[in-house]
């Protein structure tokens, strides 16, 4: 069995960055409420937002740089429904008060019962879904 180093680092990457933003500056680095924070803004509350936005893709290009990471450009389903998978995880995430994200790296590690019982929902969802995808579709 091959072990995922890759994979491995980069979740301790993001254990070590949301706990280091919580203890730091007291936010939880969930990207919905992150995302949202920028739409409607707060003068002391903007900079750190940006400064998280910027680093995430900039980490996702210098994971392609350095790390030859792939990156899809081609899709095997149509606009229309990439388009409505879309609207849909963001109602979704609207609907969980939260994202995966937010819910199941820094609510877990926090002992929320609301974000466990989000993310047990989002895992048996997405079960369901790839075993629609794959054996009834």
């Amino acid at each position: 069995m091959t072990i995922p180093w890759l994979s491995l680092f980069g979740g301790m990457l993001l254990g070590v960055s949301a706990t280091l933003l919580l203890l730091l500056n007291g936010k939880i680095a969930g990207i919905s409420g992150v995302l949202t924070g920028l739409m409607t803004p707060k003068k002391k509350d903007y900079a750190w937002r940006w400064l998280f936005v910027l680093g995430m893709i900039s980490g996702g290009a210098a994971g392609v740089y350095f790390f030859g990471a792939h990156v899809p450009t081609e899709y095997t389903i149509s606009t229309p429904l990439l388009i409505i998978a879309g609207l849909l995880v963001g109602i979704g995430t609207r609907l969980g008060n939260g994202c995966t994200s937010g819910h199941g790296i820094c609510g877990i590690g926090r002992l929320s019962v609301r974000s466990i019982v989000a993310t047990c929902v989002f895992m048996l969802v997405a079960g369901i879904t790839v075993f629609v995808r794959l054996h009834i579709l």
